[in-house]
């Protein structure tokens, strides 16, 4: 059975991968979703550490970017109108933003570690949350 796109073109392992990772985001709940960003989240801290370590400056940048990308976009996104915590929330975003920045400038491996263990317990209580159970294999159900 041949995969195709809408041209008619077969699909390559690559575009069909693509195709799976867009049709998975599409369909995840709201708390599902935010659990994946903090996923991602974590997964960046853990390679922007292991850079710094590693003298390799160029990626631990790249990847705390990312993890300030991240943390900006969950600030932003998160409304403290009908959730009083939320205000609480903010002002950890704001924390681990300022941290993330005095981490890419320095290249502190303690600092992004730090923030790494501020923010998987944060993960795993929208994990807990949205009902998601970690599994050995990936991590998540």
């Amino acid at each position: 059975m041949a995969d195709t796109q809408g041209n008619g073109f077969p699909m390559n392992r690559t575009m069909l991968r693509a195709a799976y990772v867009s049709n998975s985001v599409d369909t995840m709940s709201p708390a599902r979703m935010i659990v994946a960003i903090y996923e991602r989240l974590v997964v960046d801290l853990e390679r922007a550490e292991q850079a710094i370590v590693a003298t390799d400056p160029a990626t631990a940048h790249e990847c705390l970017l990312h993890a300030q990308a991240i943390v900006s976009e969950l600030h932003d996104s998160l409304d403290s109108g009908p959730w009083p915590a939320a205000r609480a929330l903010k002002d950890i975003y704001v924390f681990l933003l300022f941290e993330l920045v005095g981490a890419n400038v320095d290249k502190d491996a303690a600092r992004v570690a730090a923030c790494r263990l501020l923010v998987v317990p944060l993960r795993d209580a929208w994990r807990d949350a949205s009902g998601i159970v970690p599994t050995a294999a990936s991590g998540l159900a």
